[in-house]
């Protein structure tokens, strides 16, 4: 499959919700909105992205069809990285090819990156991208309702 990068369209827009409101999904990356299924919230936080000169943000295509995105946010010296791929789509190293697109159009170091610790599919992504545990946490998972560990991961020079 043949992965791109491209700016977010609005046409992007429909997808992302629908993406972002699968339940499995949502179990696996752990900390989403309190409630994903809020389409005015939504709408509002990608106004924010897309307004924002601070934050890098890409819809992620496979085979030109629209299968995620990706993005870089944050204050300088505290930047990160998060993505999301379609979950038809996961382990075929979409995500993998899409933060390696990211990383080589967003050349600040060092980033980082968050996850829960027990998604093992988004930790090796990461990882293969240079990634490396620098600490662990805990914290509130809106998606599980808990608090669970949470690894942070430090893109380095």
């Amino acid at each position: 499959m043949d992965i791109a990068l491209r700016p977010v369209h609005d046409s992007d827009l429909p997808v992302f919700f629908r993406q972002s409101n699968d339940p499995e999904a949502l179990r696996m990356a752990a900390f989403t909105p309190q409630d994903p299924a809020d389409r005015d919230r939504f709408d509002a936080h990608w106004a924010h992205i897309r307004s924002s000169p601070e934050i890098v943000a890409r819809t992620v295509l496979g085979d030109g069809d629209v299968v995620g995105n990706a993005a870089v946010y944050g204050e300088a010296g505290e930047r990160e990285v998060t993505y999301w791929v379609d979950r038809a789509y996961w382990g075929k190293g979409i995500a993998t090819a899409a933060l390696r697109a990211l990383l080589a159009e967003v050349d600040e170091r060092p980033l980082y990156a968050r996850v829960a610790a027990d998604n093992a599919g988004s930790r090796r992504v990461l990882e293969r991208c240079g990634f490396v545990v620098s600490a662990r946490a805990t914290a509130y998972a809106p998606a599980r309702g808990t608090e669970i560990e949470e690894l942070v991961l430090t893109l380095e020079g």
